[in-house]
């Protein structure tokens, strides 16, 4: 049963991965765009903790938290830089 909810955890994973992409690419603005690369960042820090548990190694939901920080701070900063822009 385990088994099963991981692998449709997967496949979801994978569906966001390909609605984000086409996100990125069809986005008309600037804003759509990077709206698009920080719902990327998410999904792949779920996929790093997916990793993370079937591989048993949890060290890599350490690599998840730092990249989820510095996926934040990067928005943040890209969006001082744009309000200033504008």
């Amino acid at each position: 049963m385990a088994d099963i909810i991981l692998q449709i955890a997967g496949a979801m994973i994978f569906m966001g991965i390909a609605c984000g992409v086409v996100r990125l690419v069809i986005g008309r603005t600037i804003v759509d765009r990077i709206v698009a690369i920080d719902m990327l960042t998410v999904i792949s820090i779920s996929l790093i903790a997916l990793y993370a548990h079937l591989s048993g190694r949890f060290v890599y939901i350490d690599v998840a938290l730092v990249y989820g920080l510095l996926s934040f701070l990067a928005v943040l900063a890209i969006a001082r830089f744009l309000e200033r822009r504008s």
